[in-house]
């Protein structure tokens, strides 16, 4: 074999141009040579094979003279012959290859015309190849399917051969219909649907009269067998073992479904009739609506194949969502919708739309003469009752997801006649005030309700399927329809929803966190049923695991912390709920709008801002130089803009809550910032170079008191969103305890950090007296300014307890000196102990500071200023 490869590899074919007629000749020459096969000549044959596709692709494109030799010498003869000896698959291979590779570059129609006109196509085509082999089954049918990318009205008949009756690119493709590949499959189904998109009406007909019923009444059994495979994976994998296995096999019944609805899109008439006619009979009501029922009203169904009613919800589903074509979904809605125990006996099933001619059960006489109960119990409408009986959620909301999924997408399926719907899936608008369902509304309220209690068997899917499907029943023209009892019950389930979260408000510490985490969770990520449908893992019993890898949304929670995320979806769910039924717009969420934040193709005024110059490298290793700025309750890192002097142009903001600011052990001029959310993504362990260590504290305490501030704030709107009074919540308990604790300690107080470059009031300390006079004179100076006290403050009963001074306008008290016998001695009953001993603490022990301390004092961001310097600055505002 390699041999012959090397002689034709040898001078005589390098002397060659291979893209040339005279090469082609030549390998016309090596072929009649070698017409008979051996094992001495297949390499030979096999290298010669993949030259003629070669040239011949080169050929359409440049020389039309080498087609014109080729189609001469009928060259396509020898592939046929070398066929016909059963050369072995390695030869096989190669052909078919060579075959898939000319037809599949072919561009000129004429040059298309030669190759198929002698019929060798078709003699390919019906050869016994050895299919046991993969690799030859994979060529040739890809070899089919590419020639079914050629057919259009003028090529079809060199396929469909009208006067023998006979089509082999399409009869013997269908014949794999069913084939252990999933590859095969779906080659045939493209074939299929290129085959039917052919306007001709001979070929039609012929597929109508020779292959339709076969063909589709085969494929509606492998796809029944297939559904039955997945209910069996349902019901033995409670331990969700199997989930990839699952996966693969509702892949492959929504792949149906869209073959099946590509099919009936076409609307060729003499295919939809028998396609429709086969899926109702003998598959979607048989199989999936019947296997609804318990198995002993079934009747001779019992011995009938049959899968769990979770499963048939979930594919009819599929169904509902997938397909539009009205002959069917509609007959397929009113089906479940209003069939009643009076349409169906002994296992078979007549719609309303197929009119029969039977006798009637009953005379007249004995109609009119029977009990009205009998014939109201024989109707009532037995698949609908066992879909609406699926909504009890006290034990789970297994079925139920499903029975919500299956009745939303029966009612925005655009083939179903709304007046089917109408009063039950959609207001019935027809009298003069829009009407609902007040039965099947009374169950989804149920849900919603269900959902907010402490321990609820409700998924939030499946709460948040209950409302979507609420609106659409319970809303037209954008107003709601919904009844004072209904919305009463609504707003109650809202109260409930609110206390249950107040509970997990008390106890989680990152709870305003993983409150915002959740509502941008729900902005982002709005239910989309038909993504839902292509779940398999849903399809198993619900688990309250993460180790399954199921979202969050569609299990049960796990632990404290998941049933507090839980408590949050359920009540922003609940919550929206009730505004768009109320009419009221949105106005407290998000807490935070990120839209707000400041963008960087902006240019900002900062004459007035305080800058602080550093310098940041971020993940990359890059250091760039920037001013930090804090304006509002954001962070900016700003450039200048050149030629407009005080103008800043952002290259990074975040959000100041989003920020965690840390020292930098090793570098006092270091700070490590992260964000979570930035203009430009996110921003983590960023570190922040300032020029010395007295600037980076001061970034330090800004970036810290702005972002207390800030995270206080947004504690404060969540406790307004939740109707917490203020001394009852949490954070305003934690706060009092804080700063409780920090004045029992003589500290500082929490708000009260000094920033650099904003103006600082200087308490002026009262000077002792040194005489009696002078004692008296300033008697009279506190008196005085005690009126001026009165005058500028609000007005208060005599002996009303003195209100405090909210702690926002506190301003520090950084020295005080008192001595027995002072003013202030006079007033000691308004100072506690602490605070005289805190003060005399902070008085100067001498007098004979030098100048060089004193200047340290007075530029120190920690330390007070001592009495010397408040002296000598009396009167004046102290800026740093």
């Amino acid at each position: 074999m390699f041999r012959s490869r090397s002689w034709f590899g040898g001078s005589l074919w390098r002397n060659k141009n291979p893209h040339s007629l005279e090469h082609l000749k030549y390998l016309y020459n090596v072929l009649s040579k070698n017409q008979t096969v051996n094992e001495n000549n297949r390499g030979l044959l096999v290298e010669t094979l993949r030259s003629i596709a070669e040239i011949l692709i080169w050929g359409d494109q440049n020389d039309s003279s080498v087609f014109d030799f080729f189609l001469e010498k009928n060259m396509l003869s020898f592939f046929l012959k070398i066929l016909k000896q059963k050369c072995g698959s390695y030869v096989c291979v190669q052909l078919l290859q060579t075959l898939n590779i000319l037809f599949e570059n072919i561009r000129n129609e004429t040059s298309l015309y030669y190759l198929l006109s002698n019929n060798h196509v078709n003699s390919i085509i019906v050869h016994k190849f050895d299919f046991s082999d993969e690799e030859v089954m994979a060529y040739y049918i890809s070899f089919l399917k590419t020639l079914s990318l050629k057919l259009n009205s003028h090529t079809i008949h060199f396929f469909y051969n009208d006067h023998t009756n006979d089509f082999p690119l399409y009869t013997e493709a269908i014949k794999f219909f069913n084939h252990s590949e999933s590859m095969v499959r779906i080659a045939v189904r493209t074939l299929t649907l290129n085959v039917y998109r052919v306007q001709d009406n001979s070929m039609l007909r012929f597929i109508r009269n020779k292959t339709a019923a076969p063909y589709f009444s085969n494929l509606v059994w492998f796809i029944g067998n297939h559904v039955v495979e997945l209910d069996t994976c349902v019901r033995n994998d409670a331990d969700h073992s199997s989930q990839s296995r699952l996966a693969d096999l509702v892949a492959e019944h929504l792949d149906h479904l869209h073959y099946l609805n590509d099919i009936l899109s076409l609307n060729i008439e003499e295919l939809n009739d028998v396609l429709i006619d086969h899926l109702l009979n003998k598959l979607f009501i048989p199989l999936y609506i019947f296997s609804l029922l318990p198995a002993q009203n079934l009747g001779n169904q019992e011995k009938k194949p049959s899968i769990s009613s979770v499963v048939s919800l979930f594919l009819l589903s599929q169904v509902f969502l997938i397909t539009k074509q009205k002959p069917l979904v509609h007959d397929l809605a009113q089906v479940i919708l209003q069939s009643t125990t009076a349409h169906w006996e002994n296992g078979s099933f007549v719609t309303q739309t197929r009119p029969v001619f039977v006798a009637p059960k009953q005379s007249l006489e004995e109609s009119l003469d029977s009990d009205n109960s009998s014939s109201v119990a024989e109707n009532q409408k037995v698949f609908l009752e066992v879909v609406v009986a699926s909504l009890d959620c006290s034990e789970n909301d297994y079925a139920a997801l499903f029975a919500l999924c299956l009745l939303y997408a029966v009612s925005q399926n655009s083939g179903i006649d709304p007046e089917l719907l109408a009063g039950f899936l959609i207001p019935c608008v027809a009298s003069k005030a829009p009407k609902y369902n007040n039965w099947f509304v009374q169950k989804l309220i149920n849900i919603i309700s269900d959902s907010c209690q402490t321990v609820s068997k409700v998924r939030l899917v499946t709460l948040e399927l209950a409302i979507c499907l609420l609106l659409r029943l319970v809303v037209h023209d954008n107003k709601s329809i919904l009844s004072d009892s209904h919305f009463a019950i609504l707003m109650n389930a809202k109260e409930e929803s609110t206390a249950l979260l107040r509970n997990y408000y008390k106890r989680e510490e990152m709870f305003g966190e993983m409150f915002e985490s959740e509502d941008e969770e729900l902005r982002k990520k709005p239910l989309n049923v038909e993504w839902l449908m292509m779940d398999s893992n849903i399809l198993l019993p619900p688990t309250g695991t993460p180790l399954t890898g199921i979202e969050f949304g569609k299990r049960l929670p796990c632990g404290e912390v998941e049933r507090a995320r839980r408590a949050i979806r359920g009540f922003l769910l609940i919550r929206s709920l009730c505004l768009k039924l109320s009419g009221e717009e949105e106005t407290q969420l998000p807490l935070t709008n990120r839209n707000e934040c400041i963008q960087n193709d902006t240019t900002l005024n900062l004459t007035n801002s305080d800058l602080l110059s550093c310098h940041v490298i971020g993940a990359d290793g890059v250091r760039n130089h920037r001013f930090l700025v804090v304006e509002s309750n954001q962070i900016i890192l700003v450039v200048p803009v050149p030629g407009q002097l005080g103008y800043g142009r952002p290259k990074m903001a975040a959000m100041l809550h989003d920020l965690d600011v840390s020292n930098d052990k090793q570098d006092s001029r270091s700070l490590y910032i992260s964000a979570k959310f930035t203009t430009i993504g996110p921003m983590v362990n960023t570190k922040f170079i300032f020029d010395d260590s007295i600037r980076c504290m001061a970034a330090q305490q800004r970036l810290t008191k702005g972002r207390l501030k800030a995270r206080e704030e947004k504690l404060r709107q969540m406790e307004k969103l939740l109707d917490i009074p203020v001394t009852d919540s949490p954070s305003y308990n934690l706060l009092h305890q804080l700063r409780h604790h920090h004045r029992s300690q003589g500290g500082r107080s929490l708000f009260s950090h000094r920033i650099p470059g904003i103006a600082t009031p200087v308490r002026i300390p009262p000077i002792s007296p040194r005489s009696s006079r002078e004692g008296d004179k300033d008697k009279g100076d506190s008196s005085s300014a005690g009126s001026r006290s009165r005058e500028s403050s609000p007005k208060t009963p005599r002996g009303s307890p003195k209100m405090p001074r909210p702690r926002s306008e506190e301003i520090q008290m950084e020295s005080i000196s008192t001595k027995r016998g002072s003013l202030i001695s006079s007033t000691s009953s308004s100072v506690t102990q602490e605070e005289s001993a805190s003060c005399e603490a902070n008085a100067p022990e001498t007098a004979s500071s030098t100048e060089v301390a004193l200047s340290n004092k007075e530029t120190s961001f920690t330390d007070p200023p001592t009495e010397s310097s408040n002296i000598k600055r009396k009167g004046k505002v102290e800026t740093v």
